[in-house]
């Protein structure tokens, strides 16, 4: 995997994990959060894919 995908990777399971805080203090700050997750998601997808592509394998999907 690489560098940048497992760092969007983890910053994605650290914002799901903050939203989860905010939810259950009542805050609803926490929908933030979820948006932050959810382009953290599709940056590691985009790196992963990015790397398959780069090494000729085929990308399908």
């Amino acid at each position: 995997m690489p560098r940048l995908a497992l760092y969007a990777f983890v910053v994605c399971v650290l914002a799901v994990a903050a939203a989860v805080v905010s939810f259950v203090q009542g805050n609803w700050l926490g929908v933030v959060w979820i948006l932050l997750a959810a382009v953290a998601s599709n940056m590691a997808w985009y790196y992963v894919r990015k790397a398959k592509a780069g090494r000729g394998t085929p990308v399908t999907g």
